[in-house]
């Protein structure tokens, strides 16, 4: 793993890169320039994709039919996972590329990939407007930025990685790990400014393109930054030797001295992906449909929570500089493990108690046969049982699936009275009277002399899972540039990295509501991060070495 002395001895300034594009003879770069520069082009990658992500939940009812909010909902996730899904794919092409041709080049591809799928996405028909050719767009951009992503996370941790010295490298690749926070904060802070310019009307209608619209003024400023980068002085080390390696997805991925390390990559970054993504993407989720908040008063907690939770990332960094990654990491998926159903179960209780006292004293139940969510179903097609379960979701009330009864092919219960088929009238009647609240109880903000009580005690929440999450993924981009060699970092770090942010957070929205629907209780998606995490943890407990003080 170790490389030639000349390659390892790096300060905390940058070495003199000796690649076309590298700075004067005897230049230096200071860390925060190679952390401000690597950072930024990665926060604008995360804000890019995580705008349709936070506009997921009424992104629905413009690219998909109406008629089924479960079922368009389900779809506009489905979407979102689709960006995730290609992402491996982007790490073994663009990984390869920064192993073969650099690391400063293949970002700067990823970056200009990304943007201008994001401008599309502002300027693509509905599906009012060209049927069936919307999603299908939507679909294609957002693989597109899947792509991108793949070959972007990589190469700044690995570029910030290359550059820092070994005493302060999880403090300095720790600030990598809070992009995707300041990405999303970014894309609420720029949405909730257009619905407050615009109203909510107008937002709907068109407004909603502008976020997606400034990217290309945050793109011309990223690429601008990364212009001004020079090459890794290990990679342009390398380059000069003649050791880059010729084939770096077969060493990475076939070779048996990487094997274990490859395995370890898997499963440690599979608990990085599901801890962030349960504790700061699936809680706006939640909010939104569970409780029934509005996108807006949610967008501001949600910003609070995760602008609390930065620090954290880098304070966890620093603390792995001291102590090593592997303590700091796994005491991060223990908590996290432990933190989710208390913590959701707790986000329930404050953020609806009536509907959450209800539902433990007026219980619900579904009597008929199990439904298909199919986003592609005509609206007229839909069946009574399909209708019900829609209607107890859009309220975020939990309910009991149970086989139909002999002489009915639906009956909804509540609180021991008794209604056969789907009358709308009678089951919110019935509803009201078991006490189920019919508005969100937590309290809209409109400005910032709104927030109270509640709206903290629902951000402190949140934050608690972030501590989790923190611990655990800030010395994550540490730990895996430490475990593999200069040759095939970028590849070696990437894949899993992307494999697991695909499979287990990009598509846990998609399965948890999935879990919610085909159950019909609002907190067993939760049982997906849960198991996801402990098995992580356990596995970690062999498999994860600690790389503090690892020699690049």
């Amino acid at each position: 793993m170790s490389q030639p002395s000349s390659v390892s001895r790096h300060t905390e300034t940058a070495p003199v890169a000796t690649t076309p594009g590298a700075t004067e003879e005897g230049a230096v770069t200071p860390m925060s320039r190679v952390v401000l520069a690597a950072s930024t082009g990665t926060v604008f990658e995360y804000y890019d994709f995580m705008l349709y992500g936070t506009l997921a939940t009424f992104f629905g009812s413009l690219f998909f039919p109406a008629g089924n909010d479960t079922a368009a909902l389900l779809a506009s996730l489905a979407t979102f996972g689709a960006g995730f899904a290609v992402r491996p794919l982007g790490a073994l092409v663009f990984g390869r590329l920064g192993d073969r041709v650099g690391r400063k080049r293949t970002f700067l591809v990823t970056i200009l990939l990304m943007g201008a799928s994001t401008a599309l996405v502002g300027v693509l028909p509905t599906f009012e407007s060209i049927g069936w050719w919307a999603p299908g767009l939507l679909v294609t951009l957002r693989l597109v930025q899947g792509l991108a992503l793949g070959g972007e996370f990589g190469g700044a941790a690995v570029y910030i990685a290359e550059h820092a010295s070994k005493e302060r490298r999880g403090y300095y690749t720790s600030w990598i790990q809070t992009t995707g926070t300041l990405g999303l904060v970014s894309s609420l802070l720029v949405i909730l400014a257009c619905r407050g310019v615009l109203g909510d009307e107008a937002f709907r209608a068109w407004g909603w393109r502008i976020p997606f619209l400034v990217s290309v003024v945050l793109l011309a400023l990223s690429v601008y930054i990364r212009l001004k980068l020079h090459e890794s002085p290990l990679f342009a080390e390398l380059q000069r030797t003649g050791q880059l390696s010729r084939s770096p997805i077969v060493e990475s991925l076939f070779r048996r001295e990487n094997a274990r390390r490859m395995v370890a990559a898997i499963v440690v970054a599979a608990a990085m992906a599901i801890s962030w993504y349960t504790a700061q993407f699936y809680s706006m989720v939640f909010l939104q449909t569970a409780l029934s908040i509005d996108s807006s008063t949610t967008s501001v907690m949600i910003v609070f929570a995760l602008l609390l939770g930065v620090p954290i990332y880098a304070a966890a960094g620093a603390l792995s500089d001291r102590i090593g990654r592997r303590p700091v990491m796994l005491a991060g998926m223990l908590l996290a493990t432990l933190a989710v159903m208390p913590a959701y179960r707790g986000l329930l209780a404050i953020g609806s108690p009536q509907l959450a006292a209800a539902q433990q004293s007026a219980p619900v139940v579904v009597r008929a046969e199990p439904t298909r969510f199919d986003p592609f179903a005509d609206t007229a097609a839909l069946d009574d049982a399909t209708r019900a379960r829609d209607f107890l979701a859009k309220r975020g009330i939990s309910y009991e699936n149970a086989a139909p009864l002999p002489d009915a092919p639906l009956t909804i219960e509540v609180a021991g009275q008794r209604i056969t088929g789907f009358d709308r009238e009678a089951l919110a009647a019935a509803l009201a009277g078991a006490g189920y609240p019919t508005t969100a109880a937590t309290p809209r903000i409109d400005s910032l002399a709104d927030l109270g009580a509640t709206h903290f005690k629902l951000i402190a929440l949140i934050v608690a899972m972030i501590v989790g999450a923190g611990l655990t993924c800030g010395p994550g981009a540490a730990w895996l540039s430490e475990i593999f060699p200069t040759r095939i970092r970028y590849t070696a770090l990437s894949v899993p990295y992307h494999l697991t942010s695909a499979w287990f957070g990009g598509f846990m929205p998609l399965t948890a509501a999935w879990l919610v629907a085909r159950t019909g209780n609002v907190l067993s998606g939760l049982w997906y991060p849960i198991v996801v995490m402990g098995t992580c943890f356990l596995l970690s407990l062999f498999l994860m070495k600690e790389s503090r003080g690892n020699d690049l």
